[in-house]
């Protein structure tokens, strides 16, 4: 088997990746509720979480994820698979995971097999871009504008376009690596 590195992300016109929900409690946060992603945007996340074959997240992600997760239940079987996936989260100081999780150094993910699938984790998505081991991008483009915010992009990267499908009120956007 070998390794497909896939990073999933909700995004801002302006590149912000931060705080789509709110959650982080962040001055701009909150703006992915404010705009509707449609039944192919549903279709979307549900597609890209069935075909993962493991979570890798950093950290901070995890503990948000893990915090939350765990208590949701839904008819899509959403919440189901993504308590189900195993968890390999990018980290030096935890110590204790839970949640079916493992925590692993930088180094050991050329050592992971399978579709991995990277959502949040600004930190880890952007060394993954440096090293040039991000396969695809699967981006949620919001119509709006924060104008602060952790970026998606800190990093020269060039992508392919796979496709552009528009939903409600939001672009799909697939790239693979160049």
């Amino acid at each position: 088997m070998s390794r497909k590195i896939v990073v999933s992300e909700f995004m801002t016109l302006d590149g912000v990746m931060e705080d789509p929900g709110g959650s982080e409690h962040t001055p701009f946060g909150g703006w992915a509720f404010k705009f509707g992603r449609g039944s192919a945007g549903d279709g979307f996340k549900l597609d890209e979480l069935m075909a993962a074959d493991a979570l890798l997240l950093g950290r901070k992600t995890y503990e948000g994820f893990a915090a939350v997760w765990p208590s949701i239940e839904d008819e899509a079987g959403f919440a189901e698979r993504m308590n189900g996936l195993p968890k390999y989260v990018v980290s030096s100081t935890l110590t204790e995971p839970t949640w079916n999780a493992t925590a692993i150094g930088f180094e050991e993910i050329e050592q992971l097999d399978g579709t991995l699938l990277v959502a949040g984790s600004q930190q880890l998505t952007q060394a993954l871009l440096e090293h040039g081991l991000v396969d695809e991008l699967r981006l949620v483009l919001y119509p709006t504008s924060v104008g602060a915010g952790k970026k998606l992009f800190e990093t020269p990267a060039d992508f392919t376009l796979v496709s552009a499908v528009p939903s409600e009120q939001v672009v799909l956007l697939t790239l693979a690596r160049a």
